[in-house]
């Protein structure tokens, strides 16, 4: 019988997925395609509201039990339907833009900022204990990059490295490794896609 299930899984899953891909070059499968897509939205809207009552039933059981750190899921529970009532109801939309201003970017430009010199610091780290030309190099760059973004006080931006070193570093070489890095995300993506496709791979219930 699981036999059976996994195979009628793989066989659907293939089908669905030749489908949408058909469907973006054959006119006459373009509906089907994007009722598939839609179903698609649907189904994935669906799990992020199962996870959203799964998120919100264990912090309630973590309060009702007085467990360690329930204070953090009360306020996250008060926050929770603050957020719901207030993107809910058409009059409050001003003060959900005051949550985004007044909280989520101030906490966003806070974790970066604690990104940087976490970084930093696991940079010095590293090359204390394993020095090597490639922990030099990351944190010589990591260094330079920070004076360019950050002025020194009563000196001011730093002229041949605010204008000239730092956005070479950040705008040619950076954002050619961060485009490297999606290109290999999207081919990636894609030849996993076609071994679940042909079959090779099974994640929805086959070995």
């Amino acid at each position: 019988m699981r036999q059976i299930f996994s195979i009628a899984n793989a066989v659907f899953a293939i089908s669905a997925g030749l489908i949408v891909l058909l469907g973006a070059f054959i006119p006459a499968a373009a509906s089907l395609r994007l009722l598939f897509l839609q179903w698609a939205v649907l189904l994935s809207g669906m799990a992020v509201l199962v996870g959203v009552a799964n998120l919100f039933s264990v912090h309630l059981q973590k309060i009702t039990r007085r467990k360690k750190g329930s204070l953090y899921s009360l306020i996250l529970l008060i926050f929770m339907i603050l957020s719901l009532l207030v993107s809910s109801v058409d009059s409050l939309q001003g003060i959900e833009q005051l949550f985004v201003d007044a909280i989520i970017v101030p906490v966003e430009t806070s974790l970066m900022a604690l990104l940087a010199v976490t970084l930093l610091y696991a940079s010095v780290r590293l090359l204390k204990k394993r020095p090597s030309l490639p922990s030099a190099l990351f944190l010589l760059t990591a260094f330079l990059v920070l004076l360019g973004i950050a002025p020194l006080p009563f000196i001011g931006p730093i002229p041949f490295l605010s204008d000239g070193l730092r956005p070479l570093l950040t705008d040619t070489l950076a954002s050619g490794g961060a485009r490297g890095i999606l290109i290999g995300v999207a081919l990636g993506a894609l030849f996993t896609g076609l071994r679940i496709l042909l079959g090779a791979d099974q994640p929805y219930g086959g070995k």
